[in-house]
């Protein structure tokens, strides 16, 4: 395959550009060169590029089309391979990619976080295609690696892949939220989907001076990856290093009750308590302020729901079913009317939230880190962690 590329598209092209951008290190370089990402790309993708715009995800094969699949394996996009927990070939209405080859930049920038050192003894979280666990392999060597998949159909695939290109790392299918204690403790652990609570069992599972590197979302929305130093008390802490978006660990996806159960199926607005506000719901919806908002808010999840013209309504509903809102955004318009139930106020715990953020300068994510105390329970804070993030109590 790697004949039909210029250097510009393939390998050396990539690792140049992922090289200029900073998240491969000299030091990665020689794995990423021994590991061909092509490896471990089945022949159906769908890459992410051109998502963000709402349009259809378009799937490139290999058999039909191998020039377009080798540019899509070697440009900084993640790509999709199987959606619906292997349910569904491919995207549709309510569908949800369950597994992917992540985007190379996030791949190195994470292993980079991850301060691995050859000999080290490495756990991951989240098998994937498999190429992750044949980085580290060639970094550390497979017999140090640990690597655990919970789907059966995803680990047989990425154990073919890592046995073609000659790795022989543990892999496990298994429930990866527990870790994999038969080769406990760990120098590292690396969780490859994102968490909404970093699992005990890993904490425990990582020697005192080890780090844990992983995507973390909030309830709300927004996400960014933390880079864990496990204390000799058995409690974890450490800094946010950028933003990610990640599938959802399986253990911890959320599923969500239908708007319909909150209007208790009266059309809107129900009983709804008609107010306006005059904080637009575009200026909370950003991937950064949505992470602010949901370190300091809790059980509240948003959904927008869009319309023709760029209008669209912002609903947020908490997870006991007890209250909702509704905040109507219309272009242009200075003033949105908003219409809420239940006993908590969610749209002025959404304002607060961001009132707070908005007050120390709009901090981005590498300003924010996180605690994970011995019994688990998490807290983050602000620039150190004598500067507590401030909960909003609804």
């Amino acid at each position: 395959m790697t004949e039909r590329a210029t250097p510009e598209a393939g390998p050396q092209g990539l690792a140049s550009r992922l090289m200029d951008s900073g998240a491969l290190t000299s030091d990665w370089l020689p794995a990423y060169q021994a590991v061909s990402r092509e490896k471990f790309v089945p022949d159906v993708i769908w890459p992410a590029v051109g998502r963000n715009d709402g349009g259809p995800v378009e799937s490139i094969d290999f058999r039909a089309d191998p020039e377009a699949w080798f540019r899509a394996v070697y440009s900084d996009t993640s790509l999709t391979t199987r959606w619906d927990d292997g349910n569904h070939t491919g995207p549709g209405r309510g569908k949800v990619p369950t597994c992917s080859s992540s985007q190379p930049s996030m791949v190195f920038s994470m292993l980079a976080a991850l301060d691995v050192r050859p000999g080290a003894k490495v756990l991951e979280v989240g098998t994937g295609t498999g190429w992750n666990a044949a980085l580290l392999s060639e970094r550390v060597g497979p017999e140090n690696v640990v690597t655990v998949e919970f789907d059966p159909e995803s680990a047989a695939t990425a154990r073919a892949r890592l046995d073609a290109a000659g790795y022989n790392p543990v892999a496990v299918v298994g429930d990866g939220s527990h870790g994999w204690s038969a080769c406990a403790p760990y120098d590292r652990v690396l969780i490859t989907a994102s968490v909404r609570e970093i699992p005990a069992d890993i904490v425990r599972q990582t020697r005192p001076g080890g780090i844990i590197v992983s995507p973390y979302a909030t309830e709300y929305g927004g996400e960014a990856v933390v880079r864990l130093i496990v204390q000799e008390d058995g409690s974890a802490t450490g800094p946010f290093v950028g933003s990610s978006a990640f599938m959802r660990l399986r253990q911890q996806r959320s599923y969500r009750t239908h708007v319909r159960e909150y209007l208790g199926g009266k059309p809107w607005p129900a009983d709804g308590r008609r107010t306006t506000t005059t904080l637009s719901p575009e200026d909370v919806a950003p991937w950064l302020p949505m992470f602010a908002v949901g370190l300091q808010t809790q059980r509240l999840f948003p959904y927008p729901e869009r319309y023709d013209g760029g209008s669209y309504t912002l609903w947020l509903r908490d997870t006991e079913v007890s209250s909702w809102a509704s905040v109507d955004f219309v272009p242009g318009a200075q003033e949105f009317e908003v219409y809420q139930s239940g006993p908590r106020d969610l749209w002025g715990e959404v304002r607060a939230a961001y009132a707070w953020w908005s007050d120390q300068d709009r901090p981005g994510f590498e300003r924010f880190g996180l605690t994970v105390n011995p019994d688990g329970t998490p807290w983050a804070w602000l620039d150190s962690p004598e500067h507590p993030v401030p909960a909003v109590v609804g």
